[in-house]
């Protein structure tokens, strides 16, 4: 073997070893990124799995991941059929009592679609048509929301009931009509009730107590007319808007984008932010609470707040924008094509989301106010 190297000029043996140590670095490197990689993606499964609840529009909706991750088709068939985002945090809790998010069913749509059970086998068919049979319940209903809900359990009938009996939903119209319609189907055995407080009033037609059972999953206020509650003044779009931006903007040349950062108070004191907890820690400044500082993220926060149409924007509004997954950065729209936020490579910054700016090309026209 010496005799070999004797026999190989030496300026290609130089050539060689320079070669072999090149792919031994790439092949180091190759190892590291691999391994970063794989550790930044279980950060980023931990940061989505963390969520709990969630909704938009004006209340919220307490429901469960498997609900959750049916709010971006319910938004979609919202606007598709002309229903008010306001009403999907509504819906959502709708769909954590019929399925808790579960099956190829989660509206459990198919009676009101086909007329039969199990003739859906779609997820995002059950949401198409759940939502587009709530709307015209909704409608049926005169928007009396209480009346609606009741109705998805009840079917149509109970809305002529309720129209010749007063007009609008109390408890005891519901108890009343089960009563009725059980008296017409006890004989076929297939009925049984499904909560024990109302055998005593042998009301075991569907359940008589689904509005509540509904909106268990649902914080928020609904006015007297059955719509939920417009947003309360000063929030972000308002005065409010301007001073988050304002307690945002001095944390401009401070900070330093970590991601997980800005979720412990020393992590605040010492200006390490992600883009969830900076706009978090804006919206406190000013008195509003956006989430818990340890558990914010991009996915807590597209659920809060009202959805906006990004024709409507105004400062203090919340953009989202899709890098490494949908919704993956977040920021606060200042006006003129700008929005302030805890980028990677400035920490808090003013950046712009013109067309043809990196941001721009992400921006996926969810925005909220909150």
């Amino acid at each position: 073997m010496h005799i070999v190297l004797q026999l190989i000029p030496k300026k290609y043996l130089i050539g060689g070893t320079l070669i072999l140590l090149g792919l031994s670095g790439l092949l180091i490197m190759s190892t590291i990124v691999a391994i970063t990689g794989e550790f930044e993606k279980d950060s980023q499964q931990s940061e989505v799995t963390e969520i709990e609840g969630g909704g938009i529009g004006v209340g919220t909706a307490n429901v469960s991941p498997e609900v959750m991750k049916y709010q971006p088709l319910l938004e979609k068939y919202a606007q598709k059929h002309g229903l008010d985002a306001s009403y999907v945090p509504i819906m959502m809790a709708l769909m954590m009592q019929e399925s808790g998010g579960r099956g190829n069913d989660p509206m459990q749509s198919s009676e009101s679609f086909c007329g039969s059970v199990g003739c859906i086998s779609s997820p995002e068919l059950s949401v198409d048509k759940g939502v587009l049979h709530f709307k015209s319940v909704l409608e049926k209903a005169h928007y009396d929301l209480k009346l609606c809900l009741q109705s998805y359990n009840f079917g149509g009938g109970f809305i002529n009931y309720v129209m010749k009996n007063g007009g609008e939903y109390t408890p005891e119209l519901a108890i009343s009509f089960s009563q009725l319609q059980y008296q017409k189907v006890k004989h076929t055995g297939n009925y049984h009730c499904v909560r024990p407080e109302m055998v005593p009033y042998s009301a075991c037609y569907g359940d008589a107590k689904y509005v509540d059972a509904v909106l268990k999953y649902y914080t928020g206020t609904i006015t007297a007319d059955g719509k939920p509650a417009a947003p309360a003044s000063g929030g972000s779009g308002d005065k409010s808007g301007v001073k988050v931006i304002d307690a945002g903007k001095t944390l401009i040349g401070k900070t330093r984008y970590v991601f997980g950062g800005g979720r412990s108070q020393s992590d605040i004191n010492a200006g390490r932010f992600d883009c969830s907890s900076f706009v978090r820690w804006a919206f406190e400044q000013v008195g509003m609470n956006v989430g818990p500082m340890s558990g914010v993220t991009t996915d807590t926060l597209k659920t809060q707040g009202q959805a906006i149409n990004p024709k409507d924007m105004k400062p203090g509004d919340v953009v989202f924008f899709d890098t490494y997954k949908i919704d993956g950065h977040v920021g606060i729209y200042v006006g003129n094509n700008q929005f302030l936020g805890c980028q990677g490579k400035t920490g808090v910054a003013i950046a712009s989301m013109a067309k043809g700016t990196y941001f721009g090309e992400r921006f996926n026209g969810r925005v909220k106010r909150f």
